[in-house]
C-alpha cells in the first residue's frame, strides 16, 4: 500500500572522513557538516511529531495507504538520524563543536513545555520537509552541488536526498487529513524559513571558525558562487521553496523535468549497491 522503502546505507564512516570532504573546499564542506548537525534531534521531531498526528487519524480503510506511508516515513527517518549520528561523532573528533542541536532541543522542550499541539508540530514538521526536498531535488538534479565530494560523502548525502525526495509529501498529508488549514501552514513556514537560514548561518560559521578558515578569501569566494553562482542556492531554490505560499500547493507538484521523483528512483536504481532494503 505503499510506495516508500527504508534502506541502511552501506557506507562505512568509523574510519573518518577529510576535514574538507567536498573537494577541498573548507565553505562548502562546513556548510554541509552544519546541515548533518542538525539532523539527529531534527528528524526525532519529525518522528515523533507524525506520530502523534497518527493517534488522531481515524483508522478506516481511506487512510490505510497514509497510515503504511507514515510507518515507512518513520523508519526512513530514524535511519537518517542514525547515519548522521556517526557522521557527527567524526565531526566531534575532528573538533567541531555541534551548537545546532542544543538550539533544536531547547526550542522543542519550550513546544512541550507550552503544549504546542500536534497539529502545529505537525506544520512545522511539513515545512521542514518540504525545505528538505527542495534541497534534496537539488543535490540530485545539480551536478556542480556534489560532484566533487569524497565518494562515501557523495553516496551518503544524495541517499538521503533520495530518500527526502520519496517521502517529502507524508507529513503534508498527515496534517491536511487531520484538518490542518492554510493560515497556520504559512505561519509556521515563515518562522521555519527564518529559523533555519538563522541556524544554518550560525553552525557554519562556527564551524569555520574552529576550522580556522572563517576569514580566507577563498572561503567567502566560495559561499559567494554556492549562493549565487550559475546553479546556486539563491537561483535554484527561491522559486520551490515560494510554491509553499500557495493555497493550492501540494508536495508532489513538480516545477522542472525531469521530475524529482524520476531523479531519486534512478540514483537509487543506478547505487543499488550502496544500501540495503530493511523494508
Amino acid at each position: 500500500m505503499t510506495q516508500l522503502t527504508v534502506r541502511k546505507l552501506e557506507v562505512d564512516l568509523s574510519q573518518g572522513f577529510d576535514r574538507h570532504w567536498h573537494g577541498g573546499d573548507p565553505f562548502r564542506s562546513q556548510y554541509y557538516n552544519a546541515l548533518s548537525m542538525s539532523f539527529p534531534v531534527g528528524e526525532q521531531s519529525f518522528i515523533d511529531s507524525v506520530r502523534e498526528g497518527l493517534l488522531l487519524l481515524p483508522d478506516t480503510p481511506d487512510h490505510a495507504t497514509l497510515r503504511a506511508d507514515v510507518a515507512q516515513f518513520i523508519g526512513q527517518e530514524a535511519t537518517h538520524r542514525h547515519v548522521h549520528g556517526l557522521y557527527n561523532d567524526q565531526l566531534e573528533k575532528q573538533g567541531l563543536v555541534n551548537h545546532w542541536q542544543h538550539w533544536a532541543t531547547k526550542r522543542i522542550e519550550y513546544g512541550r513545555t507550552h503544549k504546542v499541539g500536534p497539529l502545529h508540530l505537525l506544520a512545522i514538521t511539513a515545512a521542514y520537509e518540504h525545505c528538505t526536498a527542495v534541497f534534496a531535488d537539488g543535490t540530485l538534479r545539480y551536478g556542480s552541488w556534489f560532484d566533487a565530494a569524497e565518494p562515501r560523502m557523495r553516496t551518503l548525502w544524495r541517499w538521503h536526498a533520495a530518500e527526502e525526495t520519496e517521502h517529502r509529501a507524508v507529513a503534508f498529508d498527515l496534517y491536511q487529513a487531520l484538518g490542518g488549514n492554510y493560515r497556520w501552514r504559512v505561519r509556521w513556514y515563515l518562522y521555519v524559513l527564518v529559523l533555519f537560514a538563522m541556524d544554518a548561518t550560525r553552525q557554519t560559521v562556527l564551524n569555520l571558525w574552529r576550522d580556522d578558515t572563517l576569514f580566507k578569501l577563498g572561503t567567502w569566494w566560495s559561499a559567494a558562487t554556492f549562493l549565487l553562482g550559475r546553479d546556486g542556492m539563491v537561483w535554484r531554490c527561491t522559486r520551490p521553496l515560494l510554491q509553499y505560499f500557495r493555497r493550492d500547493f501540494h508536495p508532489d507538484q513538480e516545477l522542472l523535468q525531469p521530475a524529482a521523483q524520476t531523479l531519486a528512483g534512478e540514483w537509487l536504481q543506478a547505487h543499488a549497491g550502496s544500501y540495503r532494503v530493511v523494508r
